[in-house]
């Protein structure tokens, strides 16, 4: 059985970097959005991008981010990934990665009124354009993730066209049924494995891998 992979999102600080590459995670997350809390300047991110080893994969979080914007930091950041978090079109995703030549992945906010099928289409949409996988995050009208929020699970679907990363509220007390009642390929956590927000805990984040991976 595949391991789950594991993201850690909203880095600021270089010790918790050197933390989540020790406890083994897959991918870290760097969030280019000013109103977020866990916001980092692209001079920021590349100097903690310098405690990242060679396979493990640097995600940009870009909201809404006009693509000269994205151009500009393509050359200032080592990132692997970019992932739009914002309203963005699977159109305009496919356009904007391309100009960078950057694989991407798409976050879908999932509200009360998605059902599977939504779901479904929505995520075949991104596929259509390139996507690599997709996120799925709960709904907030105001908020483009970091909400701390779930949505019903129940919804997440069986046979999806792209692999699916679970965002949304997730903490070391409820991955385990995440992962044993979905059919996942990754976990995307930010809030539930800090002490302050943009402040990793390294207790925390021991505690949720070690619930994922076992």
């Amino acid at each position: 059985m595949k391991n789950t992979a594991v993201k850690f999102c909203g880095f600021t600080q270089l010790e918790d970097i050197t933390n989540a590459v020790n406890l083994g995670v897959d991918a870290v997350g760097f969030v280019f959005y000013e109103p977020s809390p866990r916001a980092v300047t692209p001079e920021q991110a590349c100097e903690l991008a310098k405690a990242v080893p060679a396979f493990t994969t640097v995600v940009a979080l870009v909201v809404n981010m006009p693509e000269q914007e994205l151009v500009y930091l393509s050359h200032h950041v080592p990132f692997d990934i970019v992932q739009f978090h914002g309203d963005e079109s699977p159109r305009e995703c496919k356009l904007m990665a391309d100009r960078i030549n950057k694989r991407w992945i798409k976050a879908l906010r999932i509200s009360h009124d998605d059902t599977t099928e939504t779901i479904v289409t929505q995520i075949q949409a991104l596929k259509d354009f390139g996507a690599c996988s997709v996120l799925l995050d709960a709904y907030h009208p105001d908020k483009f993730g970091g909400t701390g929020d779930s949505f019903d699970w129940d919804k997440i679907p069986r046979n999806s066209p792209l692999p699916i990363i679970l965002a949304g509220g997730l903490t070391a007390d409820n991955v385990g049924e995440a992962i044993a009642k979905t059919n996942i390929y990754g976990v995307d956590v930010s809030g539930g494995i800090e002490s302050a927000k943009g402040v990793k805990s390294l207790e925390k984040m021991r505690e949720f891998v070690n619930k994922v991976r076992s």
